[in-house]
């Protein structure tokens, strides 16, 4: 049996969204970080309906040339870096190969940040309600490296916000990861996209728009 879409687009997911975040984000001044590029129109329609800030959380992984599966960590928007120790010690891997890796995708990240924000500078996020958005978790891997490279950061409270996300994912940052709001949870899931009847690549030029560069 195949998946029905449930939602037209990102538009009308993230005021779908919108509407059970209103029931638990009610404190103002709140800041929306959505996960580019699919998370941002989503984000957006939250972030005029709770009245709140909208920005762009980037992560980069940091994978294992020629492994490029094997993520050694993370990083992401405000400058920190997540290591997976465990895997790293496992793999026996250079601390000079993790730097190498590291300003590669770093440059990457400082490019996107300025074609996205044209020079302004990210939103504070220490001490404020912090809402992360995406169109969808598949796997959940970008998403759990946004949450723990956005905990060093020090807000006061971080929520996960998704239209959609695969039943064990959801039950997963539920349980472990972090605060979730997900309207949907398939247990069959197969793709992000499955469920969007309009699921066309959004574009950098969209995220500009969106983002008011």
């Amino acid at each position: 049996m195949e998946a029905e879409p449930i939602f037209r687009n990102r538009t009308e997911a993230g005021k779908a969204l919108a509407v059970s975040l209103a029931e638990v984000v009610a404190e103002p001044g709140a800041l929306i970080l959505a996960l580019p590029r699919g998370g941002v129109p989503v984000g957006f329609q939250i972030a005029q309906v709770l009245h709140a800030d909208l920005d762009v959380f980037i992560v980069r992984k940091l994978g294992l040339p020629g492994q490029e599966e094997l993520a050694l960590g993370a990083i992401a928007s405000g400058g920190v870096r997540v290591l997976n120790e465990d895997l790293i010690d496992e793999l026996q891997i250079p601390g000079w190969l993790i730097d190498e890796i590291t300003a590669r995708e770093e440059n990457e990240l400082k490019r996107r940040e300025e074609l996205y924000r044209g020079g302004r500078p990210a939103l504070a996020v220490h001490g404020r309600t912090v809402v992360l958005v995406d169109d969808g978790l598949a796997t959940g891997a970008s998403m759990k490296a946004a949450v723990a490279a956005l905990r060093l950061q020090e807000p006061k409270r971080a929520v996960v916000a998704v239209p959609v996300a695969a039943r064990e994912i959801f039950n997963e940052f539920r349980r472990h990861v972090a605060e979730i709001v997900c309207l949907h949870a398939p247990k069959h899931f197969t793709a992000v996209g499955v469920w969007y009847e309009d699921f066309a690549q959004v574009m950098d030029s969209d995220v500009q728009r969106l983002l008011g560069g």
